[in-house]
């Protein structure tokens, strides 16, 4: 079996989804025999293999690995897909040191150019949250699980349901504020819509709980490499709704009914009011999510990974 360095720019103690990614992979990987370790950086330390997460900002790791000769996997995980690639140099260079790159959703791979979509290979992101899916009866609830930051849009559905004038509906949003503006706002809200709570940073097993007992989960996010929250809701039975944006395209199928323009407020209240008040809309989100469900169990995930590390290291 291999030694495997895994880099990610998430570093001990983050909650994002690089550090989960890393730290998932890891454990998938330790399960197949390989050892491995995960740091900000790698600085010349002995092993068979990298696999480093984020084009750009893993670059200087991803440049003196490729002088090695060593196979080197670099992993999109977002906003170096959507944001960083038409901009940023040490991102372009990063995909092509690589010897494999990987992408979390299918609709990735159109945004890259031919020569290196030929070298990438898609891994669904996993879940086995052991919840069941059991939503309140007297009211309809929704959940936003994602940090509050530009990236996630995150106010969005609060802004949807204060055009709601439902009573039956309430919001939970779970996450830490990581921009100060848009906590003070969120605090805002919590005065002002009393439909809303956003409950800040819990711990993962406690968001899980919220997530099962929750109707639908809002992913609102302006760019996403392929959301774990998603498969984490795919895998409890919780429908989305989410921005019309190709990370979540690619999470969720180009037929979901599920979507709305991004950063459309009126056109998000008018999905959530669909939800909660026609059984067959509801129904429809649930069968389109349910033919999602095996693309994020472990086994998809612990496979897929371990084609492609198999494939670099033979």
């Amino acid at each position: 079996m291999a030694r495997l360095f895994i880099v990610t720019p998430a570093g001990p103690g983050t909650r994002n989804g690089n550090r989960h990614t890393a730290l998932r992979w890891a454990t998938l990987l330790r399960a197949r025999g390989h050892r491995v370790r995960v740091a900000l950086a790698w600085d010349g330390e002995r092993c068979d293999a990298l696999i480093a997460l984020h084009a750009r900002r893993s670059h200087e790791s991803i440049v003196r690995f490729s002088e090695s000769g060593k196979p080197l996997v670099v992993t999109l995980t977002g906003t170096d897909l959507y944001r960083d690639l038409p901009d940023s140099a040490e991102a372009r260079r990063s995909l092509e040191l690589a010897d494999r790159v990987v992408v979390l959703q299918e609709a990735a791979l159109e945004s890259l150019d031919q020569n290196i979509r030929a070298k990438t290979r898609v891994v669904y992101q996993s879940a086995e949250p052991r919840f069941r899916h059991q939503p309140p009866k007297n009211v309809f609830q929704a959940a936003v699980v994602a940090h509050l930051r530009a990236e996630k849009d995150p106010l969005r559905a609060v802004a949807a349901l204060h055009r709601l004038t439902d009573a039956r509906l309430r919001l939970v949003q779970i996450g830490t504020a990581l921009d100060a503006v848009l906590g003070e706002e969120a605090r805002a809200w919590s005065t002002r819509e009393p439909r809303y709570r956003w409950l800040g940073a819990l711990p993962h097993r406690r968001t899980l709980g919220w997530l099962a007992r929750s109707h639908v989960l809002v992913v609102s996010s302006v760019m996403e490499g392929g959301a774990n929250v998603i498969a984490e809701a795919a895998r409890i039975g919780t429908p989305v709704i989410a921005s019309r944006v190709a990370g979540n395209i690619g999470m969720l199928g180009a037929r979901y009914p599920g979507y709305y323009p991004l950063a459309d407020d009126l056109a998000l209240s008018q999905v959530l009011s669909r939800a909660a008040g026609e059984r067959v809309f509801y129904r429809q989100l649930k069968d389109g999510l349910r033919e999602r469900r095996t693309l994020f169990a472990p086994a998809a995930e612990r496979g897929a990974l371990a084609a492609v590390i198999d494939d670099v290291l033979h």
